[in-house]
């Protein structure tokens, strides 16, 4: 369990720490000359029944606070130290908040000095000490935190101290096991080189498991690095996992290009983001309302970054309220889902509020829509499967589970707890829930209805077309499913690359019909070189415009395609030609015209023609001199195909 200081300057806590363990923290020449702790210290005390304690010890001088927010990072318990004869001060007032606000549920609170205390008022002074203690824990989730009586100097109440916070250690890492599905993640705060090793970082591990030879990525830079070795707890270590103070030996990457307020994470998982929502919290104590828009100093992780607070329900958030927000940095960081900061004034000199990270991909536009503010709600459920099952529940165009599973800090979207009605699509990248996706196929047919209503003529849209007038913001990958959904079900047809209600069909004239008699079988004769329209004309003695009409009108009906102007080919024929493209594909040269020419026996030119027309009608697509046969396509299968 990793142990937080936090306190006063000079009621000391260093004395405490040092004390308790018998390490001294302060470590820099000016720290022993001046008494006062300014960097970070650390101390471990080990046990024989293998509990194991990691202290952070933080510096108390107001002008520190940022260094103490770095150490806060990570810690499960916090030891508020106060000393008898100050009593509550300041910096316990503020390094208290940041306890409170970075959401740490279970603090003991030493007493410290006692033995400056005078015996005969002794007990009288730590009746008013205690009532200040409580009266400030009192407002909190840390309210009845037990305070114990103790002397650095004597050694009074020590060890009392050091056994309860081994129970507590003991309790911790019985209800904290390690969770397997979450990625390894530190807030890096301390980096140096050592000889013969190389790049070392230090940090508390917030999440997951690491281990000597693994893959990790930096943030926000984005360097790979490799794990050289480990030393967890202050000792040698195969491996390091969540609650533990580690020090890891990198390979790959130099000293001066690590840094307080870095990430090092699972590689797969270290995507950063200048743009995230948030539950924010003005502390009680704050002595003005927060305005949208104000610029703040956002504390996160062992981060310290600038940027801006812009309220999403609220106008103005009031002392003790609590308000959905979206915070914008002027640097990108790595953020998870229920991550909590804190945010400080732009000069940085008092503490203004908590914040606990929503969603760290949060979008730019449609950020205060109703829709989007009962998503945030539902991202606002601490229970994970809850959350998600809510998540999903208001994600009418579907949800991202691999975006999910990197802003929830999950190593396999697959292994995320969705509820068991969750229809997973695009390779199980995605998913909706049942009712949504009724929603939009409702709302699909209905557009379909009303095209077929507006355009008796024309036999439907292609699928692009409709994604236009249905569905413009659809995610590519849920519409494709959607309308593979609704051909299963059989609310909709397709001929050839239209779409149409079952029982919509485009009615031809009597002329026309006595046309399309002659002109099918010629066309299907002629095979993979069909006769021009003014061919058809001669043949049929038909004037060359009544073919061109009935051929549009068949070319609705999806019975014929128009592959260049006047050379039309029927159904058939083009479901050969899409199967002997399908047949000549290359997953690495894609569909090749020397190929297809070949495997048809055409000319170059009539080739192309036919690969440039199924580009424009997406079977293909043309990545510059490449066609690219479009996965999952079933444009022109025909029924034995999709036998």
């Amino acid at each position: 369990m990793i142990i937080g200081t936090a306190g006063h300057i000079d009621h000391g806590k260093t004395s405490l720490v040092r004390a308790l363990t018998g390490v001294e923290t302060d470590r820099l020449p000016e720290e022993k000359r001046r008494g006062i702790s300014i960097e970070l210290g650390y101390a471990y005390l080990h046990t024989e029944g293998g509990v194991s304690l990691g202290f952070v010890d933080v510096p108390g001088h107001e002008k520190l606070l940022h260094t103490m927010l770095a150490g806060a990072t990570g810690i499960a318990h916090a030891l508020l130290v106060v000393a008898a004869d100050d009593g509550v001060m300041p910096q316990t007032r503020e390094h208290f908040a940041v306890v409170s606000l970075l959401g740490v549920r279970k603090a003991t609170v030493a007493i410290t000095k006692i033995d400056r205390l005078d015996a005969a008022t002794r007990a009288e002074r730590m009746a008013q000490v205690r009532a200040e203690i409580a009266a400030l824990l009192a407002p909190t989730a840390l309210a009845n935190s037990p305070m114990h009586e103790v002397s650095a100097i004597t050694g009074e109440g020590i060890e009392a101290l050091r056994q309860h916070l081994l129970e507590q250690a003991h309790t911790h890492d019985s209800h904290h096991s390690a969770d397997n599905a979450q990625a390894f993640r530190m807030a890096v705060d301390r980096s140096f080189t050592l000889t013969g090793v190389g790049t070392v970082v230090t940090g508390s591990i917030t999440s997951g498991t690491v281990s000597v030879g693994d893959e990790l990525t930096l943030s926000p830079s984005g360097k790979q690095v490799r794990v050289r070795g480990i030393h967890a707890l202050n000792r040698q270590a195969e491996t390091a996992t969540q609650g533990q103070r580690s020090a890891l030996a990198l390979a790959s990457i130099a000293k001066d290009d690590v840094h307080r307020g870095d990430w090092i994470s699972s590689a797969h998982i270290a995507i950063g983001s200048a743009r995230f929502d948030v539950e924010c919290t003005l502390w009680p104590d704050e002595e003005r309302a927060l305005r949208s828009g104000t610029p703040v100093h956002v504390h996160l992780g062992t981060s310290d970054v600038l940027g801006s607070i812009v309220l999403l329900d609220h106008t103005t958030l009031e002392p003790g309220e609590t308000a959905l927000a979206q915070i914008v940095l002027r640097e990108r960081i790595a953020a998870w889902h229920g991550d909590r900061g804190v945010l400080r004034d732009a000069s940085a000199t008092r503490t203004v509020a908590g914040i606990r990270v929503l969603d760290p991909y949060a979008p730019q536009r449609y950020r205060s829509t109703p829709e989007r503010l009962a998503a945030l709600q539902a991202q606002a459920l601490s229970d994970r499967a809850a959350r998600l099952s809510a998540l999903l529940a208001q994600s009418a165009q579907g949800l991202d589970l691999q975006r999910t599973a990197r802003a929830e800090g999950v190593n396999d979207a697959s292994a995320l707890p969705l509820p068991a009605n969750a229809l997973r699509f695009a390779n199980g990248h995605m998913a909706i829930a049942p009712a949504a996706l009724q929603s939009l196929k409702g709302y699909v047919l209905d557009r379909l209805q009303a095209l077929h209503t507006t355009s008796p003529d024309e036999i439907g849209p292609d699928i692009k077309r409709l994604k236009r007038l249905a569905a413009p913001r659809a995610d590519d990958a849920l519409w494709q499913f959607l309308i593979e959904q609704l051909l299963a079900d059989g609310s909709i047809a397709r001929s050839g690359h239209w779409l149409h209600k079952p029982e919509h069909a485009v009615r031809m004239n009597e002329a026309e019909e006595q046309v399309a008699e002659q002109l099918l079988p010629l066309l299907a004769n002629g095979a993979f070189d069909p006769p021009w329209v003014r061919t058809l004309a001669a043949d049929t003695q038909t004037p060359e415009a009544m073919v061109r009409q009935t051929l549009a009108s068949l070319a609705r009906r999806g019975q014929v395609f128009q592959v260049v102007k006047d050379l039309f080919f029927p159904l058939a024929t083009i479901e050969r030609l899409a199967e002997i493209a399908r047949t000549c594909n290359s997953s690495d040269a894609g569909l090749q015209a020397a190929a297809f020419r070949d495997a048809t026996g055409l000319g170059r030119k009539r080739s192309i023609q036919l690969l440039e027309f199924f580009d424009r009608v997406g079977f293909t697509r043309r990545v510059k001199d490449q066609h690219l046969l479009r996965p999952g396509t079933s444009l022109f299968e025909n029924d034995s195909s999709q036998d």
